[in-house]
């Protein structure tokens, strides 16, 4: 059993922020998921540094584009190590083997008669990378993207074409043979009748400027994001000269990005496919925007209020997976997610700290005190219906398997909140006979099972539980037995109160 997940690879022009983290952390959690399940996974991510924008933010500090991605490129690693982001492979796009792909590929579709040369003539975003029709520009000549709204420039120019047009029916037949094949269903049905409206061919190169990839069989010219960017994901399995890794992981690719950019992995990316005989991804998932103060938190906006990278390169473990959990406990995934400081420290507090945190000291210091941090399984469960357990644990499973974050989270709480109910019902606290040391097996049984549930979303949070209940890693697999005893070991407090969680 294989898993490919793929994030965008995202542009380094300026650093890292939440709506980066997002993107990147539901990925990992999907990851660490999959793997719990004993599938072999590949989780890739990376940087997208051929653009033009990257010359503009390196002549701003003074620096040549390579040695501002470097840096950049290593700035994205030490952030995405820190947010316990466990990927497969990080991707540059000025990595020798990217840009080889990249160039077979223009010239593959060259040579097929899928790319031309031509005159475009119009309006063009530097920022956005995006040509715009007439009937897209007011009369501010500002780009119709909300996001941006700068000038535009008007162009004319000769450039390669990649004939997109030619792909509309092909694309309606894969879509309404696959109408899973985009998630969540409205966002399917949007680029359907994206589609359905017409398709224009595609402006896939620019004149070099001593930046990007070359066009292999022309040199004044260089290889455009739309070619250049969306080949990371078969160049990084070593496509087309490598093909172990392609061969192995492609047929179950997934591919998460913002809805902003799902036309392009699942109209623009699937064209490109076919037109190279690849088979096209198993799902494109696209998610909505963090919302703050009714605006998308952004690099043009601003707005980063969890201060990413300060959070992140403080290191600060416990703080670190309660942002983990915060951004994918909220709203629905593919919705835009309204999020503020103040959810973040409610939830911090009521779910994490006096819940689950609280749950886990209560179980474990009363074995301590009373049990000699020991127990065992004495008899069949009397307790705790173990029906529940494992219905929670299937729901969790099925909800996760679907991308349904918020959905799975709940499960997590309900575990929770079900355990510490049979704490209060029978006031475990108060038991002194026999009967203590089944009820705190079956207790600790049961939180053996919520770990294994936290740990996608926060592993730091888990490895420190298997910790205190003496427990290998591989309980935290999905086909882990349970042990008939427990040596607790001492206890700690997941989740201690603060004042100011992001402080």
């Amino acid at each position: 059993m294989r898993f490919y997940i793929t994030t965008p690879i995202y542009y380094p022009n300026s650093e890292p922020h939440i709506g980066t983290a997002y993107t990147t952390i539901a990925c990992d959690v999907i990851s660490r998921f999959y793997k719990q399940k004993n599938y072999d996974v590949f989780f890739l991510t990376g940087t997208d540094e051929n653009s033009n924008k990257i010359i503009e933010s390196a002549n701003k500090v003074n620096k040549k584009p390579i040695e501002y991605v470097n840096e950049m490129a290593e700035l994205f690693k030490n952030i995405w190590k820190n947010l316990d982001i466990e990927y497969t492979k990080f991707i540059r796009t000025t990595e020798d083997y990217h840009i080889k792909t990249a160039q077979f590929v223009f010239q593959k579709l060259y040579e097929q008669g899928y790319i031309y040369k031509g005159l475009y003539e119009g309006w063009y975003c530097i920022h956005c990378e995006t040509f715009w029709t007439t009937s897209k520009v007011d009369d501010s000549k500002l780009c119709p993207n909300i996001e941006c709204r700068r000038p535009l420039n008007y162009i004319k120019e000769e450039n390669y074409f990649f004939k997109l047009s030619a792909f509309e029916d092909k694309l309606l037949k894969y879509y309404e043979d696959n109408p899973d094949f985009v998630y969540p269903d409205y966002r399917f049905n949007e680029v359907v009748s994206f589609v359905k409206s017409g398709l224009q061919d595609l402006s896939v190169s620019r004149k070099y400027n001593n930046w990007g990839i070359r066009v292999p069989f022309d040199q004044d010219y260089s290889i455009y994001v739309w070619i250049d960017a969306l080949t990371n994901y078969i160049s990084a399995l070593g496509y087309p000269f490598e093909l172990d890794l392609f061969d192995k992981y492609w047929e179950v690719s997934h591919h998460m990005v913002g809805k902003d950019i799902i036309r392009f992995h699942a109209v623009i990316w699937p064209a490109i496919l076919m037109a190279l005989n690849i088979k096209l991804p198993k799902k494109i998932i696209a998610h909505g925007w963090l919302m703050y103060d009714n605006q998308k938190i952004s690099k043009s906006k601003g707005g980063d209020i969890f201060n990413l990278k300060e959070i992140a390169l403080s290191n600060d473990k416990i703080k670190i997976s309660a942002l983990r959990y915060y951004l994918l406990r909220e709203g629905s995934f593919g919705q835009d997610i309204p999020v503020s400081l103040e959810r973040f420290k409610y939830i911090y507090t009521s779910e994490l700290s006096n819940n689950i945190g609280n749950l886990f000291s209560r179980v474990l210091a009363i074995i301590e005190k009373k049990l000699n941090k020991y127990v065992f399984k004495e008899s069949d469960f009397s307790y705790i219906q173990n029906s529940f357990i494992n219905e929670r644990l299937s729901n969790f499973d099925k909800e996760l398997s679907n991308f349904n974050y918020s959905k799975a989270v709940l499960e997590i709480l309900n575990l929770a909140d079900y355990l510490n109910k049979i704490i209060e019902n029978y006031k475990v606290w108060e038991i002194k006979d026999k009967n203590l040391n089944q009820i705190m097996y079956e207790l600790v049984y049961s939180l053996v099972v919520l770990n294994k549930m936290l740990y996608p979303f926060m592993p730091f949070i888990a490895n420190n539980i298997l910790e205190q209940l003496n427990l290998p890693l591989e309980s935290l697999k999905w086909d882990y037995t349970i042990p008939d005893s427990f040596n607790i070991k001492e206890r700690k407090i997941l989740f201690p109160k603060i004042e100011n969680v992001l402080a």
